[in-house]
């Protein structure tokens, strides 16, 4: 028996519905199938009984759109108009949105109630195209099967009085049965929903109540990805992870399953599958108790993009228990998600991410909580900060492996991104890190870049100066790009370009065939907006190019390694001038992990300075210089 769960986007319109009818029919085995709301239904109900409650009339037209669209649905699929079982939902829909209405309240009760109206639309509606197809299919009421508590908006699930109705109706299956997903009721029949996940968490129970042979959760992705894909171009798909793996992937920020909702699975050890709905032959990525652990470090660097980070902090928490005990019961209190924790061992602050939402309720929370210790300045006043992200690399074959923390934030200094907080779970399947949301594109494809081992990779440059030397430098760099690619597994962007005139910006890269049609349409130069362009960018692996004469340009390098750009430059004028100046530079370099390379300063080009340095790092030490001084240098 396989259990098959299709997301609203599956089944968001005629056309989907009738690409879920080829896949259910396409299965040789037993199927119970769990299907969601029509895609975008949930939100429009939840602005139904928002302004019914409100007193404005403007409800009716929204509840006639949500009818519409149904019976439109219906009718598309069957050719006919719904029958009686339709309208006897979509009268107590209306009666439900009327008495909310009049009293002016809408309690989390008659929320659920109108919640659940998408999703017993929606499996009505492919319960009949089903039927009408020659799909021997039966619709069960989940409500009647999967009892709760009357925690309603997210209630819980008594598994006893669950397993025990669900094990009854087994002897009524067919060939497909149906049960709608996020649905419940209590034991006296009061309907109730199993909140965020709901419907695949209604699929997982049922997985795991009925030892299903394999539970697929299909939706509008091919699966799990190793990164956003939206922020990480040469993000691919991962073909299996274990459920841990799938946990710490999903709470970081993969949408296509909810932690919670997959426990019923897990717990049984049942193989899952992440499918999409609209490329069936793709493989998908296949989830189980197992992994290979033959295969990659790292299965995913996942994220969440916008995270604010609470720290409590004071040499009087020092020794002193219940602190942390005070601090979480704050949160918990005011309903805050706490996402990371991280604590220094010397026991003088707490830190936590919390979603950015919540940032103002935590706030007066903890200030409520720890008011009198902040007055009398036992402790420090609660730190907030915001614009913040998370990344998290995740693998279980981490564990107890060397270097791989090494490596995440030696990667990452090089590029600038500086880290706010670190955590790290016993497990060591998970090592997470907070930083700043401006960083994060450049952060997921820098780690990303560096452990899943890219045959080549991408140096991103800005160019200032076109001139004889620039030209050349520019055609040789035509010449030379197979070459750099094939031999150095160098991918050379020229991302920005300009002259005294004209200037370019192409994220993807100027064409290096044109470069020169191309720049003599850009924009008008600027130099301070040539420099906020780069900087706003934020590129990994970022080289600042100056082949000019211009002491302007030159007077920019402190500026620009300090962003951990690094700068090559044949201009003599940054190396030439008070030593002050020039060991500055040299102590920027080093502190923001950028290189700044002037080889062409010194002996038209020739490599003396390298040979030096090699002859340094080798222990010998310059003891006398003779030179013949240009005219530059005198």
């Amino acid at each position: 028996m396989k259990v098959l769960k299709f997301g609203g986007t599956s089944v968001g319109s005629e056309e989907a519905i009738r690409q879920v009818a080829k896949i259910v029919q396409s299965q040789v085995e037993q199927v119970v199938l769990v299907t969601s709301a029509v895609g975008g239904v949930t939100d429009q109900l939840v602005q139904i009984g928002e302004v019914a409650a409100s007193g404005n009339r403007v409800y009716i037209s929204h509840f006639e759109t949500v009818k519409v669209q149904h019976e439109q649905l219906y009718y598309n699929l069957i050719e006919n108009k719904p029958d009686d079982k339709f309208y006897k939902i979509i009268e107590e829909f209306e009666d439900i949105c009327k008495g909310i209405f009049l009293l002016r309240e809408l309690t989390s009760r008659s929320s659920d109630y109108i919640l659940s109206i998408g999703e017993r639309l929606s499996s009505l509606i492919i319960s009949e195209f089903f039927q009408y197809e020659g799909i021997d299919i039966t619709l069960f009421d989940s409500r009647q099967y999967i009892v709760t508590d009357d925690h309603f908006g997210h209630a819980n699930v008594n598994f006893k009085e669950t397993t025990k109705r669900i094990i009854d109706a087994k002897s009524g299956f067919t060939k497909v049965s149906l049960f709608p997903g996020f649905i419940a009721s209590t034991s006296d029949n009061q309907t109730t929903t199993l909140g965020r996940g709901g419907s695949d968490y209604t699929a997982a129970i049922l997985a795991g109540v009925l030892e299903a042979d394999h539970f697929e959760v299909w939706t509008d992705v091919d699966g799990l990805m190793t990164a956003d894909p939206r922020m990480v171009k040469r993000a691919n798909f991962i073909e299996h992870v274990s459920y841990e793996e799938a946990l710490e992937l999903s709470h970081f920020g993969a949408k296509v399953i909810y932690p919670p909702s997959i426990q019923p699975a897990l717990e049984k050890g049942i193989p899952m599958t992440i499918k999409n709905t609209f490329k069936p032959e793709q493989k998908g990525t296949l989830i189980t108790k197992e992994w290979d652990d033959t295969k990659q470090l790292i299965r995913g660097i996942s994220s969440i993009k916008d995270i604010t980070l609470v720290t409590l902090s004071g040499s009087g928490m020092v020794g002193i228990p219940k602190f942390s005990y005070r601090f979480f019961r704050a949160l918990s209190s005011a309903k805050v998600n706490v996402i990371l924790i991280t604590q220094a061992s010397s026991e003088h602050s707490i830190s936590v991410g919390i979603d950015a939402k919540d940032d103002k309720v935590a706030l007066k929370a903890l200030n409520e909580e720890f008011g009198e210790l902040i007055e009398n300045h036992s402790i420090d006043p609660i730190l907030v900060e915001k614009n913040l992200s998370i990344i998290a690399l995740v693998g279980n074959n981490m564990r107890d492996q060397v270097g791989v923390s090494g490596q995440m934030f030696n990667v990452l200094g090089k590029n600038g991104v500086s880290i706010k907080a670190i955590s790290q779970g016993s497990s060591e399947r998970n090592i997470s890190a907070v930083i700043s949301r401006d960083d994060l594109s450049k952060a997921l494809n820098v780690l990303h870049e560096s452990f899943f081992l890219y045959s080549t990779k991408r140096i991103n440059l800005f160019i200032i100066g076109t001139g004889n030397v620039g030209k050349a430098f520019i055609n040789q760099l035509v010449k030379q790009f197979t070459f750099l690619k094939k031999n150095h597994q160098l991918n050379i962007k020229i991302i920005g370009m300009a002259n005294s005139r004209k200037m370019i910006f192409e994220e993807d890269g100027t064409p290096l065939s044109k470069w020169e049609s191309t720049l003599a349409n850009g924009a008008k130069f600027d130099k301070k907006d040539f420099m906020r362009h780069m900087y706003d960018m934020n590129l990994r692996n970022s080289i600042f190019i100056d082949i000019t004469a211009s002491e302007d340009v030159a007077a920019l390098y402190p500026e620009i390694l300090k962003k951990s750009i690094s700068v090559v430059t044949p201009n003599k004028i940054a190396a030439t001038g008070p030593q002050a100046d020039y060991l500055n530079l040299k102590s920027m370099s080093k502190k923001y992990g950028s290189r700044f390379l002037f080889e062409t300063n010194v002996c038209a080009g020739l490599p003396v300075l390298s040979t030096l340095n090699d002859l340094v790092r080798s222990g010998d030490q310059v003891h006398q210089i003779e030179a013949v001084l240009s005219g530059t240098l005198v």
